[in-house]
Protein backbone atom coordinates (compact mmCIF):
# COMPACT_ATOMS: atom_id res chain seq x y z
CA UNK A 1 0.00 0.00 0.00
CA UNK A 2 2.84 2.22 0.62
CA UNK A 3 4.09 2.09 -2.99
CA UNK A 4 0.61 2.91 -4.19
CA UNK A 5 0.60 6.30 -2.41
CA UNK A 6 3.67 7.24 -2.96
CA UNK A 7 3.72 6.47 -7.03
CA UNK A 8 -0.27 6.31 -7.77
CA UNK A 9 -1.74 8.84 -5.45
CA UNK A 10 -5.48 8.67 -4.36
CA UNK A 11 -6.84 9.51 -7.84
CA UNK A 12 -5.44 6.61 -9.47
CA UNK A 13 -6.55 4.41 -7.40
CA UNK A 14 -9.98 5.79 -7.37
CA UNK A 15 -9.89 5.29 -11.18
CA UNK A 16 -8.57 1.68 -10.98
CA UNK A 17 -11.27 0.59 -8.77
CA UNK A 18 -13.85 2.33 -10.77
CA UNK A 19 -12.80 0.55 -13.79
CA UNK A 20 -12.55 -2.57 -11.84
CA UNK A 21 -15.72 -2.36 -10.65
CA UNK A 22 -17.01 -1.48 -13.61
CA UNK A 23 -15.55 -4.27 -15.82
CA UNK A 24 -16.53 -6.62 -13.39
CA UNK A 25 -20.41 -5.28 -12.90
CA UNK A 26 -20.78 -5.35 -17.09
CA UNK A 27 -19.72 -9.10 -16.93
CA UNK A 28 -22.52 -10.00 -14.67
CA UNK A 29 -25.06 -7.95 -16.67
CA UNK A 30 -24.31 -9.63 -19.84
CA UNK A 31 -24.61 -13.28 -18.14
CA UNK A 32 -28.22 -12.10 -16.95
CA UNK A 33 -29.15 -9.98 -19.50
CA UNK A 34 -27.78 -11.12 -22.97
CA UNK A 35 -28.47 -14.72 -23.80
CA UNK A 36 -26.28 -16.88 -26.16
CA UNK A 37 -27.64 -17.41 -29.04
CA UNK A 38 -26.13 -20.54 -30.47
CA UNK A 39 -27.09 -21.91 -34.22
CA UNK A 40 -28.45 -18.66 -35.58
CA UNK A 41 -28.47 -19.08 -39.39
CA UNK A 42 -30.99 -16.33 -40.44
CA UNK A 43 -33.59 -14.08 -39.37
CA UNK A 44 -37.23 -14.42 -40.94
CA UNK A 45 -40.39 -12.37 -40.90
CA UNK A 46 -40.15 -10.18 -37.87
CA UNK A 47 -36.49 -10.50 -37.09
CA UNK A 48 -37.39 -14.10 -35.26
CA UNK A 49 -34.14 -15.84 -35.21
CA UNK A 50 -34.69 -19.79 -36.50
CA UNK A 51 -31.82 -22.30 -35.58
CA UNK A 52 -30.30 -24.99 -36.86
CA UNK A 53 -31.13 -27.12 -34.20
CA UNK A 54 -34.56 -26.80 -34.75
CA UNK A 55 -36.24 -27.93 -37.44
CA UNK A 56 -38.21 -25.28 -38.18
CA UNK A 57 -37.18 -24.29 -42.12
CA UNK A 58 -39.93 -26.00 -44.41
CA UNK A 59 -41.99 -28.41 -41.64
CA UNK A 60 -45.00 -25.60 -41.75
CA UNK A 61 -45.30 -25.78 -45.45
CA UNK A 62 -47.15 -22.72 -45.27
CA UNK A 63 -45.37 -21.32 -48.69
CA UNK A 64 -44.22 -23.86 -51.86
CA UNK A 65 -43.64 -24.27 -54.96
CA UNK A 66 -44.84 -27.16 -57.64
CA UNK A 67 -43.18 -28.43 -60.53
CA UNK A 68 -45.48 -30.44 -62.84
CA UNK A 69 -44.05 -32.87 -65.53
CA UNK A 70 -45.35 -34.63 -68.25
CA UNK A 71 -45.23 -37.92 -68.23
CA UNK A 72 -45.82 -38.73 -71.75
CA UNK A 73 -43.04 -37.29 -73.06
CA UNK A 74 -40.92 -40.24 -71.30
CA UNK A 75 -37.77 -38.08 -70.03
CA UNK A 76 -34.92 -39.18 -68.61
CA UNK A 77 -34.13 -38.73 -65.04
CA UNK A 78 -31.59 -35.60 -66.24
CA UNK A 79 -33.77 -33.88 -68.74
CA UNK A 80 -36.15 -33.66 -65.88
CA UNK A 81 -33.88 -32.05 -63.46
CA UNK A 82 -32.36 -29.94 -66.27
CA UNK A 83 -36.29 -28.76 -67.05
CA UNK A 84 -37.87 -28.35 -63.76
CA UNK A 85 -34.90 -25.98 -62.89
CA UNK A 86 -35.61 -23.87 -65.58
CA UNK A 87 -39.21 -23.79 -64.41
CA UNK A 88 -37.84 -22.72 -60.57
CA UNK A 89 -35.68 -20.33 -61.59
CA UNK A 90 -38.32 -18.76 -64.40
CA UNK A 91 -40.85 -18.74 -61.19
CA UNK A 92 -38.43 -17.17 -58.85
CA UNK A 93 -37.21 -14.66 -61.17
CA UNK A 94 -40.76 -14.04 -61.92
CA UNK A 95 -41.87 -13.74 -58.24
CA UNK A 96 -39.00 -11.53 -57.56
CA UNK A 97 -40.17 -8.67 -59.77
CA UNK A 98 -44.04 -9.03 -58.84
CA UNK A 99 -43.89 -9.98 -55.54
CA UNK A 100 -40.99 -9.90 -53.65
CA UNK A 101 -42.40 -9.68 -49.97
CA UNK A 102 -44.00 -13.82 -51.15
CA UNK A 103 -40.66 -14.11 -52.20
CA UNK A 104 -39.07 -13.57 -48.99
CA UNK A 105 -42.05 -15.89 -47.09
CA UNK A 106 -41.06 -19.13 -49.49
CA UNK A 107 -37.30 -18.61 -48.63
CA UNK A 108 -37.86 -18.12 -45.05
CA UNK A 109 -39.98 -21.69 -44.98
CA UNK A 110 -36.97 -23.13 -47.02
CA UNK A 111 -38.12 -22.40 -50.22
CA UNK A 112 -39.84 -26.01 -50.37
CA UNK A 113 -40.57 -27.27 -53.67
CA UNK A 114 -42.49 -30.04 -55.24
CA UNK A 115 -42.27 -32.56 -58.15
CA UNK A 116 -45.66 -34.03 -59.16
CA UNK A 117 -46.64 -35.53 -62.79
CA UNK A 118 -49.36 -35.45 -64.95
CA UNK A 119 -50.32 -37.66 -68.12
CA UNK A 120 -50.05 -35.29 -71.04
CA UNK A 121 -50.20 -31.61 -72.64
CA UNK A 122 -53.81 -31.32 -71.81
CA UNK A 123 -54.00 -31.73 -68.11
CA UNK A 124 -50.65 -29.57 -67.73
CA UNK A 125 -52.31 -26.87 -69.86
CA UNK A 126 -55.93 -27.03 -67.85
CA UNK A 127 -53.62 -26.59 -64.40
CA UNK A 128 -51.73 -23.41 -66.07
CA UNK A 129 -55.30 -21.92 -66.33
CA UNK A 130 -56.92 -22.68 -63.17
CA UNK A 131 -53.25 -21.53 -61.48
CA UNK A 132 -53.82 -18.01 -63.28
CA UNK A 133 -57.34 -18.04 -62.59
CA UNK A 134 -56.54 -18.00 -58.82
CA UNK A 135 -53.77 -15.81 -59.28
CA UNK A 136 -50.71 -17.81 -58.91
CA UNK A 137 -47.16 -17.61 -60.86
CA UNK A 138 -47.48 -19.78 -63.43
CA UNK A 139 -43.66 -20.88 -65.56
CA UNK A 140 -44.70 -23.01 -68.64
CA UNK A 141 -41.67 -24.55 -70.01
CA UNK A 142 -40.60 -25.30 -73.65
CA UNK A 143 -38.12 -27.25 -74.68
CA UNK A 144 -35.58 -26.18 -77.38
CA UNK A 145 -35.63 -29.80 -78.82
CA UNK A 146 -31.72 -29.99 -78.99
CA UNK A 147 -31.56 -33.42 -76.91
CA UNK A 148 -34.38 -35.72 -76.20
CA UNK A 149 -37.71 -34.34 -77.12
CA UNK A 150 -39.45 -32.64 -80.21
CA UNK A 151 -38.39 -28.30 -80.22
CA UNK A 152 -41.26 -26.89 -78.49
CA UNK A 153 -42.39 -29.25 -76.53
CA UNK A 154 -44.13 -27.99 -72.73
CA UNK A 155 -42.39 -29.93 -70.81
CA UNK A 156 -42.70 -28.68 -67.12
CA UNK A 157 -45.15 -25.73 -65.39
CA UNK A 158 -44.14 -24.76 -62.52
CA UNK A 159 -46.59 -23.47 -60.36
CA UNK A 160 -46.12 -20.91 -57.18
CA UNK A 161 -44.34 -20.35 -55.09
CA UNK A 162 -47.59 -19.31 -53.16
CA UNK A 163 -49.14 -20.30 -50.09
CA UNK A 164 -49.49 -23.59 -49.63
CA UNK A 165 -52.98 -24.04 -49.40
CA UNK A 166 -53.59 -22.22 -52.78
CA UNK A 167 -51.30 -24.16 -54.39
CA UNK A 168 -52.82 -27.40 -53.11
CA UNK A 169 -55.89 -26.49 -54.32
CA UNK A 170 -54.87 -26.13 -57.76
CA UNK A 171 -52.24 -29.69 -57.68
CA UNK A 172 -53.23 -31.45 -54.60
CA UNK A 173 -54.65 -33.99 -56.40
CA UNK A 174 -51.53 -34.55 -58.35
CA UNK A 175 -49.40 -37.88 -57.75
CA UNK A 176 -45.55 -37.34 -56.86
CA UNK A 177 -43.06 -37.35 -60.02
Amino acid sequence: MAWMDLHCGPMALGILAGVGCGFCFGWHLRGRLIKPIQGVISTCGEGEPYTNQTSVIGENGEFKMILIVRSDLKMGKGKVAAQCSHAAVSAYKQVQHRNPDLLKQWECYGQPKVVVKVPNEDSLLELLCHAKEVGLPVSLIQDAGRTQIAPGSRTVLGVGPGPADLVDSVTGHLRLY
